[in-house]
Order: structure tokens, then C-alpha cells, then sequence
């Protein structure tokens, strides 16, 4: 069973789910699952294909976000930001939820990232990917 995090009131985040998790995250009230992970980084993951058909069966929308250190952050990390801070539920996952924490920080106004990252620190996240990006 995946326990995710809430990092937000609309976004919570979590490590990799199996496409038989799907069904529960839609019953805790996700409408949106985003995969922050490429295809094929470890031998245990779903395909993003099978996360999607999943995700889809369970009456949610999937979207496909997947960054690494070498790509972080994507390339639109606007619109990220307007799903991960919309008025929508949104389940977003990683390897282990990290990668989306990250991505969760850059999203927020600047005037606001302190307290953003003193946030994700409390739950146990570590920030280095949106440091190096920040400068």
C-alpha cells in the first residue's frame, strides 16, 4: 500500500506505486497522477505506459514529467507548477518522492521558498537537486 506524503493541500507525493495502487489513490481522492520518473531507470519499475493505462482505468489523469539529476528540471517547470499548485488533488511520484519534492520547490514564488523548503525538510526531504538549480 503507498502512503503518500502531503506536501500541500492539492499535492502529495510518493515512491514508485504499482499499477494495482491505482484504485486506492483514486479513493483517497487524487485526480491527477504525474510520473517524475523516466522509463526504465530501475528493473522493478512499471513501464510508464502500464502506470498510464492504470492511472486511466482508476478515472484519473496521467501525466508524464520524468527528470533526472542530468535533466532536472524539465522543461516546463510552469506548467508543473500549475498542476502541483492548482485546486486539483494531485499524487505525484518518483523512485522515492524526492525528484518530486524537488521539482514541488522550484514551483513555489520565490517569496515563498523559505518557508517551502524549511516544509520539505520537515517531512524528510532532501533538496539538493532545486539547490543546485537556484544557485
Amino acid at each position: 500500500m503507498i502512503h503518500p506524503i502531503k506536501i500541500s493541500e492539492t499535492l502529495s507525493v510518493s515512491g514508485q506505486p504499482q499499477p494495482a495502487d491505482m484504485e486506492a489513490i483514486a479513493a483517497q481522492g487524487f485526480k491527477v497522477v504525474v510520473c517524475n520518473r523516466p522509463d526504465g531507470e530501475a528493473d522493478d519499475q512499471p513501464a510508464m505506459a502500464a502506470m498510464a493505462a492504470a492511472v486511466e482505468a482508476a478515472g484519473m489523469r496521467f501525466v508524464e514529467y520524468p527528470v533526472n539529476p542530468m535533466n532536472f528540471p524539465g522543461d516546463d517547470v510552469e506548467g508543473l507548477g500549475a498542476l502541483f499548485n492548482g485546486d486539483t488533488p494531485v499524487f505525484a511520484f518518483c523512485r522515492t518522492g524526492t525528484r518530486c519534492a524537488n521539482l514541488w520547490l522550484l514551483t513555489q514564488p520565490e517569496s515563498e521558498r523559505a518557508g517551502a523548503i524549511e516544509h520539505a525538510q520537515s517531512l524528510g526531504f532532501d533538496l539538493s537537486l532545486a539547490r543546485r538549480h537556484l544557485g
